[in-house]
């Protein structure tokens, strides 16, 4: 398989971004209790993700189902992991910044 070593660097930024996801989908349900966290949805349909949610594991829900397809795949196109990169990195920026302001 093409990319094995990128491939296997993916899953494990996967990986991170579920245990990340689930910490954060807990801080805000607490923030929600408090009344805040009035939001729709983390990211836009401009930022390459098909999923509307206001908690963090849909997106990564997302991310998985079209890892685990690009794995399935015998050609991966280059576009097709370079966006695949994008919105995992912008998944884990986004999970970054918010249990740093949420502390």
């Amino acid at each position: 398989m093409p990319y094995t070593k990128v491939m296997q660097q993916l899953k494990e930024n996967l990986q991170v971004a579920y245990r990340q996801a689930i910490d954060c989908d807990n801080r805000l349900d607490e923030l929600r209790k408090a009344g805040h966290g009035k939001f729709v949805a983390i990211f836009n349909e401009e930022q390459g993700f098909t999923q509307k949610s206001n908690r963090f594991l849909p997106y990564v829900q997302e991310l998985a189902t079209e890892f685990e397809t690009m794995q399935e795949s015998v050609h991966t196109a280059p576009e097709t992991l370079e966006a695949f990169v994008k919105k995992l990195a912008m998944l884990l920026q986004t999970l970054q910044a918010f249990k740093l302001q949420s502390k």
